[in-house]
């Protein structure tokens, strides 16, 4: 019998969203690289903040099989590596790892771990009791590493609810999903709030938050 020789595992692409995908309940985008198209996994709310017609970056985690192979796409790296500590546990492949950063943003599902909060833990689809017990159990040590790996706390710092968007943490992800690393978008946010182009945005207006980011930012870049 011969054996096939492994493929060279990815960690990270960059490239253009062709279109997203919905497969029952999975989701994900078909990611343009040099020329070759990527189905790439991603939960629904990091689907739903793809940029439109625009370059993103994604930290990929690959499953590889006999039958194939499978890749798992997060904006930003700590999510990703967040990711592979849930399906170090027995009983949580992929697919559950997704629901669960689904059902929580990464420091409410540390949060969880943490505390042993085993009900929020089952709302995720696909976990019950006992792999909630287990996810407790088995990273309440681990997980500490993870602490804050939720940027929304600090990249809103100074700025007050009324001048951020309702939906500030979707502008978050996506500029993340861009390529921005977080001290970039937390300089570009403040900046808008503090009118670098007149009367910030309304509240609610998360459009007009992002457009006023990405002109800063390439203001800032030139």
């Amino acid at each position: 019998m011969t054996r096939l020789k492994p493929l060279p595992m990815i960690g990270w692409l960059q490239g253009r969203p062709m279109e997203c995908w919905t497969q029952g309940n999975r989701s994900g985008v078909l990611l343009v690289c040099g020329g070759v198209g990527y189905e790439v996994h991603l939960t629904e709310r990091h689907q739903q903040n793809l940029p439109a017609e625009q370059d993103l970056n994604l930290w990929i985690h690959q499953v590889q099989r006999e039958d194939g192979s499978s890749l798992y796409g997060f904006p930003v790296r700590q999510e990703r590596d967040l990711f592979r500590l849930l399906i170090s546990v027995s009983g949580v492949g992929p697919q559950a790892g997704l629901a669960l950063m689904q059902e929580c943003k990464p420091q409410e599902l540390v949060d969880a771990i943490s505390s042993g909060d085993l009900r929020r833990l089952c709302k995720a689809q696909g976990i019950g009791k006992r792999t909630a017990e287990r996810l407790a159990v088995e990273l309440r040590a681990s997980i500490a590493a993870f602490a804050g790996v939720d940027p929304a706390p600090s990249l809103a710092e100074g700025i007050s609810s009324e001048q951020m968007p309702e939906s500030g943490a979707d502008v978050e992800a996506t500029l993340s999903m861009l390529g921005y690393d977080d001290l970039e978008i937390r300089r570009a946010i403040r900046a808008i709030a503090e009118g670098a182009y007149g009367q910030p945005p309304a509240g609610e207006d998360q459009d007009a938050w992002l457009r006023g980011c990405l002109q800063w930012l390439s203001r800032e870049s030139a």
